[in-house]
């Protein structure tokens, strides 16, 4: 008589990628289901203001109406007709995103139930998804404290898989308490890079925590010069107030530098808020000055919320505008 025994489980190789090629996908799944959902029905028509096309394609002439942009008059027709035309465009909405992601040491903090890397994470897949949905391609750069990993523009659920299978693959390495600490991140090196591996205009997505080296505003404003740049800036509250916890040890995450603090001493509590608003303030200037749309991103943030809030974003800069986008390798 034969016994039939289970196999003992196999454990995966250390370089075997199911893990996190699975977690991956469960994660995309989770997403699909509490948040694109939800966002398909409070978006509707509004996807069009989250993105725009690389271009204009002139379908007809009209004459000018009321309320019409005086910039769309074509004044060849205006003259040979001897009354005002307008262009009338449709827009190309095929596009390429890329996501330059910040995903060095210091975003693996959080002081809830969630990290800035796991807000990175949901905020890249969902905002990917939808993109590719409407035929759209994505791509990335990963950073951690270099250039690891370069995602040429895709339009397919699996090329999202691969990009959050690469996310995750970081986060990994990241917490090796073994892998040793290499000095902040260089988000000026991250900028300039990125401007030499985006051949045409693209949607640009700097997903960071922005604590970096000094230098970096000069180099995003450059990429603002030749693509649509939005700055998704990830933080948590914990970075700008700190509660009464008393005699508490503080580590800076890439560095490795620690320091033990007395929270419980009112007058260095509010000398670190006043600093760190200093810092958020000039922070904000700095991006402005840049050119670029901002968001902040909180780990306390519900994520539906955080993609209505740039949706709402970037319809009040399209009104504010008023004019159309501008075509692919053209200056502002």
């Amino acid at each position: 008589m034969k016994l039939w025994r289970r196999k003992p489980a196999v454990a995966p190789a250390a370089n075997d990628p199911a893990p996190e090629a699975g977690a991956a996908d469960r994660l995309l799944r989770r997403l699909e289901w509490t948040v694109i959902r939800r966002l398909d029905g409070l978006l509707q028509g509004d996807y069009r203001t989250l993105m725009r096309g690389t271009g204009l394609d002139l379908a007809d002439l009209r004459e000018y109406q009321m309320h019409d942009d005086v910039r769309h008059i074509d004044w060849n027709v205006t003259a040979r007709q001897q009354v005002p035309h307008v262009r009338v465009f449709t827009e190309d909405r095929e596009m390429a995103a890329w996501f330059v992601l910040d995903l060095s040491r210091s975003v693996d903090f959080g002081s809830g139930p969630k990290a800035k890397r796991e807000i990175s994470a949901g905020f890249v897949g969902v905002l990917a998804r939808l993109l590719t949905r409407h035929g759209n391609r994505v791509g990335a750069l990963v950073y951690g404290h270099d250039l690891e990993a370069v995602l040429p523009p895709r339009s397919s659920r699996t090329h999202v898989l691969r990009l959050l299978h690469e996310m995750g693959r970081r986060a990994h390495a990241a917490a090796d308490a073994k892998a040793p600490h290499r000095g902040m991140t260089r988000l000026a090196d991250m900028l300039q890079s990125a401007a030499g591996l985006m051949p045409r205009r693209s949607t640009v997505f700097v997903v960071s925590d922005f604590l970096t080296e000094p230098g970096w505003e000069k180099p995003l404003a450059r990429l603002a010069q030749r693509h649509e740049v939005v700055a998704v800036r990830l933080f948590d509250p914990l970075e700008r107030e700190l509660p009464d916890l008393g005699l508490v040890p503080l580590a800076d995450a890439e560095t490795g530098e620690q320091v033990w603090v007395d929270t419980h001493d009112a007058a260095f509590r509010r000398r670190f808020a006043r600093l760190a608003a200093e810092r958020e303030e000039a922070l904000r200037e700095a991006l402005a000055n840049a050119g670029v749309d901002a968001l902040e991103l909180s780990t306390a943030d519900d994520l539906v919320e955080a993609i209505v809030r740039f949706a709402d974003m970037r319809r009040r800069r399209v009104r504010a505008t008023g004019a159309p986008p501008r075509r692919a390798g053209e200056l502002r």
